[in-house]
């Protein structure tokens, strides 16, 4: 099985060491990984921001570099369900529609495609699970409604594999944290208080950890808590999945 992995910007430039968990882990779990050098952004900043005309280079890089491949897998679900959604190529269309049938978000790709049933990890610690909208509401990740029966959720199948760790949902298991992308930036009162009402129904779980699929949602939640002086800390599923403590 040849596998690209697909390391988004906030993850490149801010979080490397996601990267590098998730392609460890894939490897444990039996995937040939290639990692494409000349890969870039998606283009998801530019297309949220209303400026989508502008992010053909990034879509025609992005084909460039990963045509060709079973599968491609990146550690963001905001940024996967934008290629599923909006990768375009005019020049090559068929190689542009393979790619938006084979990119998964990687709690899903293990789930659905490598169908893991066990894991080696081991995390001691109260973590607190942040379900983020692209991943729940976009790739479908997750369901916390009680009118969608049985209620399921990938990532959290996946940590419950994990031994000796403590798994906490905040009391409102769907909503958003804030970030929404450029809205932090343009709405930043509203994004700040949604921010402070998902780590108040966590630190309510007393938890030691948030964890997530989006380091741009954990980024968010990461500075409040900084700025609150809280002792909880943000970190990746990934990095919890590939941890061998």
């Amino acid at each position: 099985m040849k596998v690209a992995l697909f390391i988004p910007c906030y993850i490149d430039q801010f979080y490397p060491n996601v990267g590098i968990a998730t392609l460890q882990l894939l490897e444990k779990l039996g995937c040939e990984v290639s990692f494409p050098l000349e890969q870039t952004c998606c283009g998801q900043p530019m297309a949220n921001s209303g400026f989508a005309s502008l992010s053909k280079g990034c879509d025609k890089n992005f084909v460039k570099n990963f045509a060709g491949f079973d599968y491609i897998v990146a550690p963001s679900g905001s940024c996967v369900l934008h290629v599923k959604e909006h990768l375009q190529d005019e020049t090559h269309p068929a190689e542009a529609k393979k790619i938006r049938e084979s990119v998964y978000e990687l709690t899903e790709f293990l789930i659905d495609i490598l169908q893991v049933k066990e894991l080696t990890a081991r995390f001691p610690y109260k973590v607190g699970l942040h379900n983020s909208c692209h991943g729940q509401r976009g790739l479908g990740l997750s369901s916390m409604s009680e009118r969608m029966l049985p209620s399921f959720s990938k990532p959290e199948q996946l940590l419950n594999m994990v031994k000796d760790i403590q798994v906490c949902k905040p009391k409102r298991n769907d909503e958003c944290c804030g970030f929404g992308g450029t809205f932090c930036v343009f709405e930043e009162a509203v994004s700040v208080k949604m921010g402070k009402d998902r780590i108040a129904e966590h630190e309510a779980n007393e938890v030691e950890y948030i964890t997530g699929g989006d380091t741009s949602c954990l980024m968010h939640l990461e500075g409040i808590l900084k700025r609150q002086g809280s002792k909880a800390k943000t970190i990746h599923i990934a990095e919890i999945l590939n941890s061998v403590l």
